[in-house]
């Protein structure tokens, strides 16, 4: 039986690198292929037919329509090359020590753990692998290498995310835009896998609607340039979606602007669900229609199991 890891039970255990692999080793026994393939060939350019020379790579429709013999040629693309984007706005702080008793169990450390058990994944493939963090702005771009010096570089560089919280509530979440920069910026055909809440901070000009657009322009942006699109959204279901509080007054504090809001959960619980359900909804069916694997990644679910169910459903895809 698949055992189930919690974030907190593996912040005591100290050592990333260590970690992932005891993950990746917990939930890859029973997967029959890798979830994730590389680009083997790519189509590069034409040449003209040499005589005597294999006829194999002829490209037959462009001889029936200038009866001339030109072969294919493609560049060699022996490895995947992905990009594992992380969200480290205040928000992904959640929740924070005095709204959980288990320390390190926020959406954050969800987050890296997911994607150190990724990495850990690609570099048995021998594939590539980078990470971005952003919050407003992009703060750190890793290049995208499979030696094993850079995959202990960025396991360091994810522990770092681990530290204690410190508030910055002048920092606010930019996804799309991050999003439209890494698209001109990394290497032609990566895999993109993104962790986030995928929540922004609206006004009375930007609704969740008016985002979610901004969203998929970005994700299109992506997609035209060919690459593959992963989407994580990290979330706690119990206090985000079932908003599981007491019935008294509560203030609630925007960790991202530091505005304050006195109200009793239950007086409105209702009309937030439905918000929620229709703004979920609508990303959910936007991915779809752009072709990218959306995916729920509850952190009370734990690591494996929203892991493990990913991948199967990759493998299935494939």
């Amino acid at each position: 039986m698949m055992q189930s890891i919690h974030p907190e039970s593996l912040v005591r255990f100290g050592n990333l690198e260590l970690l992932a692999k005891a993950a990746v080793e917990g939930f890859i026994t029973g997967l029959h292929k890798s979830p994730f393939h590389g680009f083997s060939v790519e189509f590069a350019e034409h040449r003209q037919y040499n005589t005597g020379e294999s006829t194999r790579h002829i490209d037959w429709k462009l001889y029936a329509r200038t009866e001339k013999l030109f072969v294919k040629k493609y560049e060699e693309e022996t490895n995947l090359r992905c990009r594992i984007i992380i969200d480290r706005s205040p928000g992904m702080y959640f929740p924070f020590e005095a709204q959980s008793d288990k320390p390190g169990h926020n959406k954050l450390s969800f987050s890296v753990f997911a994607a150190a058990s990724l990495i850990e994944l690609l570099r048995r493939q021998r594939d590539a692998a980078g990470i971005t963090l952003y919050s407003d702005k992009v703060e750190y771009a890793s290049q995208v290498k499979s030696g094993l010096v850079h995959i202990r570089h960025l396991y360091a560089e994810l522990e770092k995310l681990l530290l204690p919280y410190t508030p910055e509530a002048t920092k606010t979440t930019s996804t799309a835009d991050v999003l439209h920069e890494i698209a001109d910026t990394i290497h032609r055909r990566s895999l993109v896998i993104l962790f986030s809440d995928l929540f922004s901070n609206y006004s009375d000009t930007r609704t969740p609607e008016s985002e979610n657009e901004k969203l998929m322009e970005a994700i299109r942006h992506l997609r035209h340039n060919r690459h593959e699109v992963i989407v994580f959204r990290v979330s706690d279901r119990r206090l985000e979606t079932d908003f599981a509080f007491e019935n008294r007054p509560y203030i609630f504090i925007d960790p991202e602007t530091g505005d304050e809001v006195r109200l009793n959960p239950t007086e409105i619980r209702e009309m937030y669900q439905s918000t929620l359900q229709k703004f979920e909804g609508d990303l959910k069916l936007m991915c779809g229609q752009n072709g990218v694997d959306y995916n729920e990644a509850d952190i009370g679910e734990g690591l494996q199991k929203v892991l493990y169910s990913f991948m199967v459903k990759r493998q299935r895809m494939m």
